[in-house]
């Protein structure tokens, strides 16, 4: 007995047994897409745990799923195309294979690190379509009126009624850990008599919560608000960069173009909206009655996400934005940006806008934590009012799961370099 005791010891840790309370647990399974050092060409669609990759193709494969096919491809894009049943199927046999004691021979080998010696690199995980970013937070929208309209209201007629967005530039969403160049472009201060061309002066964050499209929809029919789990795969955290001093003097009267179109950070993990059923939350009171498309007094379910973000530059705290406070929920910009007959495609991608809350260190944008420049941060590589070269702004996120665990959302990091 002794003998088998220190057998048992000596054997590795499997990467399946997590530890308590993981926050990539089988309770979340977000998906991604990767690559490894000895076949750097070949990207395969995989699924998060732990702190390791599954090859989801190959692990459909040797278990013989019929979404074997669906699985073995270079993006997320076919899977997402698949379907509400498929995303429902393939997630429960998923489960089933990491936690499964009869899987773990089959499925142990085909993990792959994320760290550490031979860890994979990590890809955009699905071709993006079109991308629509919106201004969904009322409090982030108020503190941006009262600092550029300081003797009218904060918010325009308009913003309790619809979702404000804007289409921008799929082209340039790019994954985390790409570096991000300085953007150059017009602008003119107020006591300018003239525009000047150059490298942004007041170069932003947002941070955001994007939500990636699978299941298309028909040109001409729109989606109405119980259609978002149809349509919506999951979620993914975003960092919608943004030249202030670029936007401010382009924007009247048409709105965000040069300024915001250079580059938008993704996390490389795409949580499916099952992950999130213990996180869905009521949004915010309304204060006008909605139109019939956008009121989801008696929806089945509650449209917001308990989400809980966390801003660093330079690996130090800046802010700790709470999502569960967005007016508008992501339901509601679904039907909205379709409510004209608009189609989805599968890969469209829409941003939250910038998720800020009540208190001060809850703001998500450099724009509102000095108030656009007036009050430096104070850090320990030097006062801060908007991004320096070299700066590095990192994302991270959680939400609540089942049973009191925590569903990990990723991460998502960007550095600065210097404008070309």
């Amino acid at each position: 007995m002794p003998e088998q005791s220190e057998r048992s010891e000596q054997r590795p840790r499997s990467p399946l047994d997590l530890a308590e309370g993981d926050p990539f647990g089988p309770h979340n399974l977000p998906y991604g897409v990767f690559s490894t050092a000895d076949e750097p060409a070949r990207r395969r669609v995989g699924v998060r745990i732990g702190g390791h990759v599954l090859d989801a193709g190959a692990a459909a494969h040797a278990l013989g799923s019929p979404y074997a096919d669906l699985l073995a491809q270079p993006s997320l894009n076919p899977l997402m195309a698949a379907g509400r049943t498929a995303w429902r199927d393939v997630r429960r046999a998923l489960t089933a294979w990491v936690t499964s004691p009869a899987h773990r021979a089959a499925v142990e080998p085909l993990l792959h690190p994320l760290d550490g010696p031979g860890a994979v690199t990590l890809h955009l995980p699905y071709e993006v379509a079109d991308y629509v970013d919106f201004y969904a937070s009322e409090h982030h929208a108020s503190n941006v009126g009262r600092m550029f309209r300081p003797d009218g209201e904060p918010l325009t007629p308009n913003w309790k009624h619809l979702p404000i967005g804007y289409h921008g530039r799929s082209g340039t969403v790019v994954v985390t850990g790409t570096d991000v160049v300085r953007p150059s472009g017009q602008r003119k201060a107020p006591q300018d008599a003239a525009p000047v061309f150059g490298p942004s002066t007041k170069l932003d964050i947002e941070a955001e919560v994007g939500f990636v499209v699978g299941t298309p929809s028909e040109l001409g029919r729109p989606v109405p608000l119980g259609g978002f789990r149809d349509h919506v795969f999951g979620l993914t955290l975003l960092n919608d960069w943004s030249a202030r001093d670029v936007q401010a003097w382009e924007y009247v009267p048409l709105g965000p173009f040069l300024g915001k179109s250079f580059a938008t950070s993704v996390a490389a993990w795409v949580t499916p909206l099952e992950a999130l059923d213990a996180a869905r939350v009521a949004p915010p009171a309304r204060d006008f009655p909605l139109l019939p498309y956008l009121d989801d007094a008696d929806e089945d379910e509650p449209g917001g996400f308990e989400l809980h973000i966390t801003v660093r530059i330079n690996g130090e705290v800046v802010a700790e934005p709470p999502f569960s406070t967005m007016y508008w929920t992501a339901a509601q910009q679904l039907a909205h940006m379709t409510v004209n007959g608009a189609s989805l495609r599968t890969g469209d991608l829409y941003g939250s806008g910038t998720v800020s809350g009540p208190e001060v260190h809850q703001r998500g944008s450099l724009l509102e934590l000095t108030w656009n420049g007036r009050d430096a941060l104070e850090l320990t590589g030097g006062k801060r009012t908007f991004l320096e070269d070299g700066d590095e702004v990192t994302l991270t996120a959680w939400a609540p799961g089942p049973d009191g665990l925590r569903v990990g959302l990723g991460e998502v990091t960007g550095r600065i370099a210097p404008a070309v």
